[in-house]
């Protein structure tokens, strides 16, 4: 019987793990379907970004309710599934809570792991509470509707289930070593599921070697199949803030970025000696220069890394001055778009084995122009979000294709630039007559 669990055990297992490394796959590929960018430099920085925004959570306690709360399920869910190592073990080889080899130490564990656990639980719940009774405004724009709010939702349910599987695997394991039970050493201490435990002083001990081996169960595929949605999840920034912050910015925030399809179009102009037309040199290929982004492949792997990893918050929203104004921008839907776009073209990949024209982009499909043309560029979504993501590259690599390749800016914008480039100044000005203001005085 021991040797079919562990057999059982070994394929949920095999299972679980393949379906996420597949998954996982296929997330590397989408993201890799942008465009390269060296994030070569300022390694320190970035590294020091890591430690201080991912890892700390920094910009998370800005708003110490939430942050406080969230630090809770943060450090519960992601230290109490450090006991998913002992459970593994267990599970293959058929043992009993193997780490308590570790002796005091595993006392210490276990009893930091409840008390992390019960944490979680009520973090959980008052979360449940904030998105469904207190309606926060954040939570109840039109972009979370339908699958964002049910997801939002299903993530809670699931961690808090995940956790009183844990604490009722914990009770009935902590009675059946009070009752001496072979195989249940008395090992651990349980300051949580021992307050517990008495509510299941009438089951036999058959009853509770059934509810501790089936809330066993029920946690490590409840953590494997949890590990698979998150793929389709909101919550893929588990695995991806990390990343997503070292590939973060550490630019200033004002410094706008060199396009470098338009440096070369102006090397290319002023150098006297270069030919337009000229062919490609042996062994490289021709290169179709677009100017902007009007689909995600246009985009930074850095942009979509961002999109894949935006945790739907709606942070960025809230402090959106063109949002707060009641313009039809919202920097979090940018990002959800991104995502949309780019699991749509991701599906059209797996269909055909290449991606095949579907007379969709991102540009208008997706997000509108009157969205782009909102932003004041301010950069407070920037500086709100909790892991780096920078919706507003995304707004200005658009923009960027609308003025470069459609000439498709606002009227006033146009005006200005064509200002800019007769008079050296936005006003309708001529350069003479620049200096006139002073002889008015």
């Amino acid at each position: 019987m021991q040797y079919l669990s562990s057999i059982l055990f070994v394929i949920a297992l095999i299972i679980g793990v393949g379906f996420f490394v597949r998954n996982s796959r296929k997330l590397i590929r989408n993201i890799k379907l942008g465009r390269k960018v060296d994030i070569s430099n300022n390694k320190k920085e970035r590294w020091n970004n890591v430690i201080r925004i991912a890892l700390g959570q920094s910009k998370m306690v800005v708003r110490p309710i939430p942050g406080i709360l969230h630090l809770f399920v943060y450090i519960g869910f992601i230290i109490i599934n450090i006991e998913m190592l002992e459970i593994v073990i267990d599970g293959i080889f058929g043992t009993h809570r193997v780490l308590s080899v570790l002796g005091p130490a595993y006392d210490v564990l276990i009893a930091s792991f409840e008390i992390l656990a019960l944490l979680v639980i009520v973090g959980v719940a008052l979360f449940w509470t904030r998105r469904n009774v207190v309606h926060i405004k954040r939570f109840v724009m039109k972009e979370m509707k339908g699958w964002p709010k049910l997801d939002a939702n299903l993530i809670l349910y699931i961690e808090f289930v995940l956790m009183v599987l844990f604490l009722l695997m914990n009770a009935s394991d902590y009675q059946l070593q009070q009752h001496g039970v072979e195989g249940y050493a008395a090992v651990g201490k349980f300051p949580v599921s021992s307050m517990i435990a008495p509510l299941l002083d009438g089951m036999s001990v058959s009853a509770l070697i059934t509810l501790e081996r089936a809330a066993w169960w029920l946690h490590i595929l409840g953590v494997l199949a949890f590990l698979n949605y998150l793929y389709y999840s909101k919550h893929l920034h588990i695995i991806l803030a990390f990343p997503n912050v070292y590939h973060g910015s550490v630019e200033p925030k004002g410094k706008f970025p060199v396009l470098e399809s338009v440096k070369k179009e102006v090397e290319l102009m002023m150098d006297p000696n270069a030919d337009p037309f000229a062919a490609p040199a042996e062994g490289e290929e021709e290169e179709h220069t677009k100017f902007g982004a009007s689909d995600v492949m246009d985009l930074t792997r850095t942009q979509l890394l961002n999109a894949y990893t935006c945790t739907e918050c709606g942070r960025c929203t809230s402090v959106c001055p063109a949002n707060i104004t009641g313009k039809a921008l919202s920097p979090r839907k940018i990002m959800m778009d991104t995502r949309d776009r780019l699991e749509e073209v991701g599906k059209n990949i797996d269909a055909n084995g290449e991606f095949k024209p579907d007379d969709k982009q991102l540009l208008d499909d997706y997000i509108t122009r009157e969205e782009l043309w909102a932003c004041t560029t301010c950069n407070a979504c920037v500086e709100a979000c909790p892991v780096s993501i920078d919706p507003m590259s995304i707004i200005m690599s658009m923009r960027q294709y609308l003025v470069l390749e459609e000439s498709a800016a606002p009227a006033e914008l146009n005006v200005a630039m064509s200002n800019i480039e007769n008079n050296q100044a936005p006003w309708p000005y001529n350069q003479m007559d620049r200096l006139n203001w002073k002889d008015e005085n």
